[in-house]
């Protein structure tokens, strides 16, 4: 089997790729490397993973996995993809590519549209010309808005986005509906429920709040605190994505003769916000200098997955605990802060 992973040196793609390669799955991965975030902790997820990036659009080969490629490239660079699906066949794509956050969003609209919206119908496009059947990807539990309705089940309504983030991504869903009707292709969403863990991205709470209780500078607590998030450990993620690419042949389909399907893939029970703070007081060994402060635009009160369906269609069941989770992450972190 040969996978393409686009994002591979992002947070999950990152431990995506490692755990594909440890199979002996071959993955050919792209990422393009961009400075929303520092650019130093995706090349240190490559050197992980045995990769040394030689330049844009140029191939080059892990020195750790005999079956792993990588290329720095855009989903928007459609000449430089078309070459790629050109001498390569795949078996299943799986695209965690994207212009992350919900509060960068608000600011740069037109970034998310390029990256989500146009780079994704690239992305379907070539699936359609090279004939690739299986496309898994990332859609995201900000299409839930500020429902009310928890837990949240993939058959509820999610046509009231509060952020221009979460509305590329019910985007993403309608556009692969779309080609599964028209193609047959069999599309996959996965709506990721606030993932965390080593290696995670310096935009989220986690590193965000222990590097201001290392620093001893204020951390933003939003809505004085009252919100709650279905923290997700990686390795639960993972494991729910390896099983998925593991399992043959279509599934389920939520409508019938439509080989798409979305599911949910989060921890499925919520944590309020200060439980989480004190948990990582209590791991980085430092109290947090709180400064509380009203709602954010864009933001929501809460989400909470409700995992049924996913754990019936590949018996996913999440096992790690905030506890030993927020314990990991910290132990990565306090070793490797110089990086982020």
């Amino acid at each position: 089997m040969q996978v393409l992973i686009t994002g591979s040196a992002g947070f999950i793609g990152f431990y995506l790729t490692k755990a594909l390669c440890t199979q002996g799955i071959k993955v050919y991965g792209i990422d393009s490397l961009n400075h929303y975030y520092n650019v130093n902790l995706k090349h240190a997820r490559l050197k992980e993973c045995g990769i040394q990036p030689s330049g844009y659009g140029q191939e080059c080969t892990s020195a750790l996995f005999p079956g792993y490629r990588f290329c720095q490239t855009d989903l928007c660079d459609k000449n430089m993809l078309e070459s790629i699906f050109k001498q390569n066949h795949f078996d299943c794509i799986i695209n965690l590519a994207a212009q992350a956050g919900v509060r960068y969003s608000l600011t740069h609209p037109e970034t998310y549209v390029e990256s989500n919206v146009a780079g994704f119908l690239t992305l379907l496009e070539l699936c359609r010309k090279h004939n690739c059947k299986k496309l898994i990807y990332a859609s995201s539990s900000s299409v839930y808005g500020n429902s009310r309705e928890v837990p949240f089940k993939e058959s509820a309504r999610v046509d009231q986005p509060v952020s221009i983030y979460a509305a590329t991504k019910k985007s993403n869903e309608l556009m692969a509906y779309t080609y599964s009707w028209l193609y047959q292709i069999q599309t996959i969403g996965l709506r990721f429920f606030t993932v965390y863990g080593p290696w995670g991205r310096p935009d989220m709470a986690p590193i965000l709040f222990a590097s201001s209780i290392c620093q001893n500078t204020p951390i933003k607590v939003f809505n004085n605190g009252k919100l709650s998030r279905d923290f997700t450990y990686i390795d639960d993620i993972i494991e729910g994505i390896v099983k998925i690419i593991n399992k043959p042949g279509l599934v389920r389909e939520d409508t019938p003769g439509v080989p798409a399907v979305i599911y949910n893939i989060g921890h499925g029970s919520p944590i309020q916000l200060m439980e989480f703070i004190n948990l990582l007081e209590e791991n980085i060994g430092q109290k947090a200098r709180k400064e509380f402060v009203g709602m954010q635009p864009g933001d929501v009160y809460q989400t909470w997955a409700d995992t049924t369906k996913l754990k019936e269609d590949y018996n996913y069941t999440p096992t790690t605990s905030l506890e030993n989770g927020i314990k990991k992450f910290a132990e990565w972190f306090k070793s490797f802060t110089p990086c982020l």
